[in-house]
C-alpha cells in the first residue's frame, strides 16, 4: 500500500477517534473556519454538517463529493452521499466554498474566504498547486486598463504537464 495512503487512513482513524470522544463527552469541539461562517450567517449546524465543514476546513487539497464524502465517513459512518452533496450546494450558495472544474471532469472544492490565489493543473496527475505571482496580478489589472476596464476579481488555472514528459499521444 502507499505509504501517503497509509498516512491518510491513519489521520482520517485519528480524527474519527476524536470526534467520537468528543460527542460523547459532551464537550463541543472546537469550530473551524467553515464552521464559524455557518454560525455567523446563521446556518443549523447539524452533527454531520459539522464532520462535513470540518473535513473541508482541514484538507490541504481540493477534493471532490466522493473524496469528502470518504473523509467525512470516515468519521461519522451515517453521512450519505446525498448528505455530502445537499451540503456542499448549499455552502456554495451562502459563499463560504467555492467550486472549480479543473478538466477531470468532477466537481472540486475549496475553502471561499482564502486569500487569492491562482491555479496549477498538472494535466497528468490531476495534482493542483496553489500559487500567487504579483506579476501576473499587474499584467492583468494592465490588460484591463489598457481594453478600458477596472478589474474586480479574475480566476487563472494553468494546465501544464511537467518538463521533459511526453505530451503527444503515443498512438498517432
Amino acid at each position: 500500500m502507499d505509504v501517503t495512503k497509509l498516512a491518510s487512513i491513519i489521520a482520517l482513524s485519528e480524527q474519527r477517534v476524536e470526534w467520537q470522544r468528543t460527542m460523547k463527552s459532551g464537550d463541543r469541539p472546537s469550530r473551524t473556519n467553515l464552521e464559524k461562517r455557518c454560525v455567523e450567517l446563521g446556518l443549523k449546524m447539524t452533527g454531520q454538517r459539522r464532520v462535513i465543514a470540518r473535513v473541508l476546513s482541514d484538507a490541504n487539497d481540493h477534493p471532490n463529493v466522493e473524496t469528502v464524502h470518504h473523509r467525512a465517513n470516515a468519521i461519522d459512518e451515517r453521512i450519505s452521499l446525498a448528505t455530502v452533496y445537499r451540503t456542499l450546494r448549499l455552502f456554495e450558495e451562502i459563499d463560504i466554498l467555492d467550486r472549480h472544474d479543473f478538466g477531470d471532469g468532477r466537481a472540486r472544492y475549496e475553502q471561499a474566504d482564502q486569500d487569492h490565489h491562482d491555479h496549477l493543473i498538472d494535466v497528468k496527475s490531476g495534482k493542483v498547486i496553489e500559487f500567487q505571482n504579483r506579476d501576473i496580478e499587474q499584467l492583468q489589472s494592465a490588460v484591463a486598463e489598457r481594453l478600458g476596464y477596472k478589474l474586480v476579481g479574475h480566476k487563472l488555472e494553468l494546465y501544464a504537464v511537467r518538463v521533459g514528459e511526453d505530451t503527444a499521444d503515443k498512438d498517432d
